[in-house]
């Protein structure tokens, strides 16, 4: 295994540095303390830069294969890759009274501070890439401002807003702030507008996800046609929930090239 090269780790707000548990490549962070982003740059003259969130259910970040793997992966394609490490609705907040928690939208604050981080370097097409519920949060960023466009994997878009839950009767998650987050962001859904992108999207699912139901993406689907937005869309029929860059061993192995071909597109644009 190549070594694993140091990130540039750049604090957004105040609080303690984050500390990642267990070992590479199978780190996950389990109580954000701050907003960071763990930068990894490309090793030639950079066409892009890529903001990645990682996945975890908004319990923890799955740093390593959704975060880490997936920047080196783009490094491979010419991009400038960012990790971002946020904090997670619900859980204590260390800097305020006791018994307080983060609210509901601290993922979305701390990804709009990755943002204006990202605006002032140097200009370069900005792709936002996220997988499980990092496709989410990827997904609600693409709506707050244009940008080159959003490859999305296996996300719980929307099928998780208690009004349209599937399977119907599915109890709300816990903790609460975490429901309020999915309530607020049902992301393609035509009756809530502000949660349609406003950018191309790349969307990768397995058919038969019992985690993350594909009537997520179908959902997305029909919102973004009446957008006019491109959508590419890929579903794979024996992929499980959370393939990332591993265990393609069936139809889904083609997603990442479908992927590099899209961004190729999305770069040249």
């Amino acid at each position: 295994m190549k070594p694993l090269p140091e990130p540039r780790i750049t604090a957004l707000c105040g609080g303690a540095p984050n500390r990642l548990s267990g070992d590479w490549p199978e780190r996950c962070c389990t109580a954000p303390t701050r907003a960071e982003l763990h930068s990894y740059p490309c090793p030639t003259a950079a066409r892009g830069r890529a903001l990645i969130c990682a996945g975890g259910g908004y319990l923890q970040l799955v740093h390593d294969k959704e975060g880490v793997e997936i920047a080196l992966w783009l490094n491979s394609l010419g991009l400038d890759a960012h990790v971002l490490l946020h904090r997670l609705p619900g859980q204590p907040c260390q800097d305020a009274a006791p018994g307080s928690v983060w609210p509901y939208d601290i993922a979305l604050q701390d990804g709009r501070r990755a943002l204006d981080h990202l605006a002032g370097l140097a200009p370069l097409p900005l792709l936002q890439v996220g997988l499980s519920s990092g496709g989410h949060l990827a997904a609600v960023l693409a709506c707050q401002s244009p940008c080159a466009g959003a490859l999305i994997a296996y996300a719980p878009l929307n099928a998780n807003h208690r009004d349209h839950k599937v399977p119907a009767g599915k109890p709300d998650f816990a903790p609460p702030e975490k429901q309020a987050f999915y309530d607020a962001w049902p992301i393609g859904l035509a009756e809530a507008p502000h949660g349609l992108p406003r950018c191309p999207l790349f969307l990768a699912y397995a058919l038969h996800d019992a985690i993350v139901p594909v009537e997520h993406a179908l959902n997305l689907l029909r919102g973004m046609a009446r957008t006019g937005q491109a959508v590419e869309a890929h579903l794979f029929p024996d992929a499980a929930h959370g393939f990332a860059l591993r265990a393609l061993h069936g139809a889904h192995a083609q997603w990442p090239r479908l992927a590099e071909r899209w961004i190729d597109e999305r770069l040249a644009a």
